[in-house]
């Protein structure tokens, strides 16, 4: 008995042109950056905790209150020192990661009485808050989008400035290391609300 059944060609395989293939490439990088920054909103909007009371725990000890009501549909503050709980805990758990593995190697630079820096940086408010604003313009300038002059605006209008008042001898780190081999870490005073004007 003879198969009448009639077999198909396999398809012949796609071929891209060569001459597409750079653009198809930049096409699949920028498609990729965009969902890690939309992984890294979607962290962000699902560590938010829901305010509980009055006031929110912030770094430094100094008490946040709670977005109202028609803040809470839009979208929440970025600046980290605005964060409370678990959502202060979770950024800066990502931006040490960042600090430790890319900034430091890259651009810590010799640690000296005119250059000081503090291992303990997270636990100096004005440091928290300006690394984490170079941080966040890191993701934006060095994402495919910000196109080719991304990294070099970075470098100009972010981490230089950030640098001069990270590591100025009379800045936040001021009080801290001024040698690797001499650790130290002291946080300085900063006015009292009395001096401000702001007492009760």
């Amino acid at each position: 008995m003879s198969d009448t059944s009639t077999t198909t060609p396999a398809p012949e395989p796609f071929r891209v042109p060569d001459g597409d293939l750079d653009d198809l490439a930049s096409t699949l990088a920028r498609t990729m950056a965009e969902v890690r920054q939309h992984g890294v909103i979607l962290d962000r909007l699902g560590s938010e905790p829901a305010p509980a009371s009055a006031e929110l725990p912030s770094p430094g000890g100094v008490p946040v209150a709670p977005a109202d009501s028609a803040q809470e549909d839009g979208p929440a503050s970025v600046f980290v020192l605005a964060l409370g709980g678990e959502a202060y805990a979770i950024e800066i758990a990502a931006l040490s990661d960042w600090v430790n593995y890319l900034f430091l190697p890259v651009y810590g630079r010799e640690i000296s009485t005119s250059r000081p820096w503090c291992e303990q940086w997270h636990e100096h408010p004005e440091a928290v808050a300006r690394l984490h604003a170079l941080w966040l313009a890191w993701q934006q300038l060095t994402d495919a989008e910000a196109g080719l002059s991304g990294p070099s605006t970075w470098h100009r209008d972010h981490l230089d400035q950030a640098l001069v008042h990270l590591r100025a001898p009379d800045g936040p780190f001021a009080a801290c290391t001024t040698s690797a081999t001499r650790p130290n870490h002291r946080l300085l005073a900063t006015p009292a609300p009395e001096h401000l004007g702001l007492a009760a």
